[in-house]
C-alpha cells in the first residue's frame, strides 16, 4: 500500500514539473562559434531526455558485448557444476542402496565435472569403500584431510579405515588430532575415552569427560554418573597399591553415583575397616534398593568384622526384607539368605528358602542345593545330581554389555568401548525360547533326587564280639578262546586227597533228563568264536625258532654297498672293485 501511494506521488510531481516547463514562455538559444540554435524550453527538455535515453541504450549494448564472454564462461561452468551435483546426488543414492557399479560411474562423472567439490571427494571415497578398495579410500581421505573445509571429514574416514585394519594406535592418534581441531566431535571423544579407559589412564579419561561436558556433548546427570564410573574403576585398580587414593576416589564416586554396585561394595569395605558400621550399612542399603546384587549382600553380611555365622544370617535377612516379594530382585535376597544359612548350618532354613525355586532352578539355586546335600547329609550322589542339573539350568543375571558376559564389573565395554555399558541382567543366551532343552534329564539324576536322603546312624559301642564278615571267594576268570590249555599234572594220591567242591543243587520245576555221563559245566567264555570261521589248528612249536626281522626293523643289509659305476657298465659285483676307477679301471677295461 505504501509503495502504491509513493508511486502516485511521484507521478503527480512529474506531471506538475512537466506542466511548469510547458508554461514557461520565451526561447532557449545555443550559440557556439558560427553555430546558432534556438528552441523553446519544453522542446529542449524533451530532446535532452531522448539524448540521455540514447546514451544509456548505447552504453548497455557496449557493456553487454564486453561482458558476453565472461557470462558464457559462467553459464558453461554452472551447467557443468549442475551436472556434477546431479551425479553426486545420484551417486550417494546408489551407495545408499548398494549399487557398486552405478556408484562408481557417478563418482567418475562427479570427479570429472566437479573435481573441487567436497561432496565429489566424499562420493569417490565411499564408492571405493563400497568396492572394498581400501587403498584408494585412504588416498582420498588423506586428500580431504589436507583441505581446510573437509579436514574433519577426512580424519573421520581415516579413523574408520584404521579401525577396519585393526590399527588401534593409529585410530586413536587420528581421533586425538580430531579432538584438537573440534572438541565437540562426538566420535573422536568417544574413541579417545574408550582407549584411555582400556589403557587404564583414568586421569586422561576424566579430562576427556570434563571436555565433553564443557562442549555440551553430555548433560549434567550423565556426566555425574560417568565420572562416578571412572572414579570407581580407578579405586578398584589402586585398592591394593594406594589405598588412600582408592578411598578418596571411591568416596567421591559414591556421592556422584550412590546406586553403582561396585562403588557401594568398595566404599562399604573401606567404611567397615574404619569401624563406621552404620555408614557402611547405609551405603549398601541405598544400592540394594536400586539394584539387588549378591556382592552387596556379601558386603552387608561382613560389614562388622568378627561376627559369627548366625549373626551374618540375621543381618542378611534384615537386608532381604527390604526388597518386596513382587520386585524382580527379591530372589537375590532369598539366595543370599540360603547362602548365609548354609554357612551357619541352618539347613532347615536354607531348604525352606530354596523350596520355591527347586522346580525350575537356576544355576546358583542348583549349586546351592548341591552344597546343601553335601554339607547336611554327606550325600555325594544327590550333590552330583544337583550339579548335573546346574549344567543345563537357566543362567543367573550377570554383568552383560553388548552381548559380552563378564564375571566382574568393568567400566567400558570390550566390544564397542562404550563407557558404563555393563548392566546386571540375564544374558540373552539364557532367555526362554520355543526350543526344548538340549540336554535331557538322566535316569541317574532322577533316581538320586527321588531317593530320600540317607540318615546318619551312629552305632553305640558294644562289648559283644562281632563276627567278622566272611569274604566271598574271588570269581574265577572265564576262559578265553585264544588262551592255551593249561596242563595239570596230578598224582593219584593228590587226586585222592583233593576235596571235591560241593555246590548246592537247585531242583528245577521241569527237570530235564540227565546225560549218561555228567561233565562239569564250562565257564562262559568272554570272547566267542564266529560260527562262519573255522578255528585254525595250532601250529606245532618248532625246536629251533628262526630269527625273523620285525616289519618295522630296517635291519642291516647282508650285501655290501653296491658300486654305481660297476652296475652302469654291467660288470658283475665280484669285479666291482676292479672298476673303481684310476689306472686299474683303465687297464681292466682294455683287458689287461
Amino acid at each position: 500500500m505504501l509503495r502504491i501511494v509513493l508511486f502516485l506521488v511521484l507521478i503527480a510531481l512529474a506531471a506538475a514539473g512537466a506542466a511548469w516547463v510547458a508554461d514557461q514562455p520565451g526561447d532557449l538559444v545555443l550559440t557556439a562559434g558560427g553555430f546558432r540554435a534556438s528552441t523553446t524550453l519544453p522542446r529542449f527538455v524533451f530532446l535532452l531526455g531522448v539524448f540521455a535515453a540514447a546514451v544509456v541504450l548505447v552504453w548497455s549494448i557496449v557493456t553487454m558485448i564486453w561482458r558476453a564472454p565472461g557470462r558464457l564462461r559462467r553459464r558453461r561452468h554452472e551447467k557443468r557444476h549442475a551436472r556434477g551435483r546431479h551425479a553426486i546426488t545420484h551417486g550417494l543414492l546408489a551407495i545408499g542402496h548398494g549399487d557398486t557399479a552405478l556408484a562408481r560411474r557417478h563418482a567418475d562423472t562427479a570427479r570429472r565435472l566437479a573435481a573441487n567439490d567436497p561432496l565429489a571427494l566424499l562420493l569417490h571415497a565411499q564408492s571405493a569403500q563400497l568396492e572394498g578398495n581400501r587403498d584408494e579410500a585412504q588416498r582420498v581421505f588423506r586428500v580431504m584431510a589436507e583441505r581446510e573445509d573437509t579436514r574433519l571429514l577426512g580424519l573421520r574416514g581415516l579413523f574408520i579405515e584404521a579401525q577396519r585394519a585393526d590399527d588401534a594406535v593409529g585410530a586413536v592418534m587420528i581421533a586425538e588430532e580430531a579432538i584438537k581441531l573440534s572438541p565437540s566431535s562426538t566420535w573422536a571423544s568417544h574413541a579417545v575415552l574408550g582407549f584411555r579407559c582400556a589403557r587404564g589412564d583414568w586421569s586422561g579419561a576424566l579430562a576427556i569427560l570434563d571436555s565433553n561436558l564443557s562442549a555440551g556433548l553430555i548433560d549434567k546427570a550423565a556426566y555425574r554418573h560417568q565420572r562416578g564410573v571412572l572414579l570407581t574403576a580407578r579405586a578398584l585398580e589402586l585398592e591394593t597399591m594406594d589405598r588412600d587414593v582408592a578411598r578418596e576416589s571411591v568416596m567421591e564416586a559414591i556421592k556422584l553415583a550412590p546406586t553403582l554396585v561396585p562403588a557401594a561394595v568398595l566404599a562399604a569395605k573401606f567404611e567397615s575397616e574404619a569401624h563406621q558400621v552404620r555408614r557402611s550399612m547405609k551405603l549398601v542399603e541405598a544400592a540394594w534398593l536400586a539394584n539387588p546384587h549378591p556382592d552387596l549382600a556379601d558386603a552387608y553380611a561382613h560389614v562388622k568384622l568378627g561376627d559369627s555365622a548366625r549373626q551374618r544370617l540375621q543381618r542378611v535377612e534384615t537386608l532381604a526384607a527390604k526388597t518386596p516379594a513382587d520386585k524382580a530382585g527379591h530372589v537375590e535376597g532369598q539366595l543370599a539368605i540360603a547362602r548365609a544359612a548354609i554357612d551357619a548350618s541352618e539347613f532347615t532354613r536354607a531348604r525352606a528358602v530354596l523350596a520355591p525355586y527347586v522346580n525350575d532352578p537356576t544355576q546358583r539355586v542348583a549349586l546351592l542345593m548341591a552344597e546343601l546335600e553335601r554339607t547336611e547329609h554327606g550325600d555325594g550322589g544327590r550333590a552330583r545330581a544337583w550339579t548335573l542339573r546346574a549344567v543345563r539350568a537357566r543362567h543367573d543375571p550377570a554383568w552383560t554389555a553388548d552381548g559380552y558376559v563378564s564375571d566382574r564389573w568393568r567400566p567400558v565395554s570390550p566390544v564397542t568401548g562404550r563407557l558404563d555399558a555393563f548392566q546386571w541382567q540375564t544374558p540373552v543366551a539364557s532367555l526362554p525360547s520355543d526350543k526344548g532343552a538340549t540336554i535331557e534329564s538322566s535316569a541317574f539324576e532322577e533316581a538320586m533326587l527321588a531317593a530320600p536322603p540317607p540318615k546318619r546312624v551312629t552305632a553305640a559301642p558294644s562289648e559283644a564280639p562281632v563276627e567278622p564278615p566272611v569274604a566271598a571267594p574271588d570269581p574265577v576268570p572265564a576262559a578265553q578262546d585264544n588262551s592255551p590249555p593249561e596242563a595239570k599234572e596230578t598224582t593219584g594220591e593228590a587226586a585222592k586227597e583233593e576235596p571235591a567242591a560241593v555246590t548246592p543243587a537247585v531242583e528245577p520245576v521241569n527237570p530235564a533228563p540227565e546225560a549218561a555221563e555228567s561233565s562239569p559245566e564250562a565257564a562262559t567264555p568272554v570272547f566267542r568264536t564266529r560260527a562262519d570261521l573255522g578255528k585254525p589248528a595250532p601250529a606245532p612249536i618248532q625246536a629251533v625258532i628262526p630269527i625273523v626281522r620285525a616289519p618295522d626293523d630296517p635291519g642291516i643289509d647282508d650285501e655290501g654297498p653296491s658300486d654305481e659305476f660297476a652296475e652302469q657298465i654291467g660288470t658283475p659285483r665280484a669285479h666291482a672293485k676292479a672298476q673303481a676307477g684310476g689306472w686299474r679301471g683303465f687297464w681292466s677295461r682294455w683287458g689287461a
